[in-house]
């Protein structure tokens, strides 16, 4: 009786531990949007900067720098200004960036800045 109860322990750890491997390789990291920029029309870019924080947070995204502290270079040289916004993955990133919120904003945002924006994605 013992050894049966010791087997079927075993048996249900075995399969506990194979699903939590395979939830844990199913998920998706964390993705940072990085946008290195300088502002060219200090007026759109204020009007550019209130839209668009709205669109970040309808698409699932928050800030984590958002360009207005002091950015201090340890290697090389340093942009003007940062923004970090993260999003759950990759995908909800490049969806922000396809959205018709997001295309709206492009005339404004070319008047406001002068940018450079990648997707790094983070660890689980």
């Amino acid at each position: 009786m013992k050894l049966k109860i010791a087997i079927a322990l075993l048996a249900g750890m075995g399969v506990g531990a194979a699903t939590i491997q395979a939830l844990h390789a199913q998920s998706k990291p964390p993705a940072y949007v990085i946008t290195e920029f300088e502002v060219t029309d200090q007026e759109a870019a204020k009007e550019f900067g209130a839209k668009v924080a709205e669109a970040v947070k309808v698409s699932g995204g928050r800030y984590l720098v958002r360009g207005g502290g002091q950015v201090v270079a340890l290697d090389g040289e340093a942009p003007k200004r940062v923004v970090v916004q993260v999003f759950d993955n990759a995908d909800q990133a490049r969806t922000f960036y396809s959205s018709a919120a997001w295309k709206q904003l492009t005339p404004l945002r070319e008047k406001a800045l002068k940018q450079r924006s990648y997707i790094a994605e983070g660890v689980n």
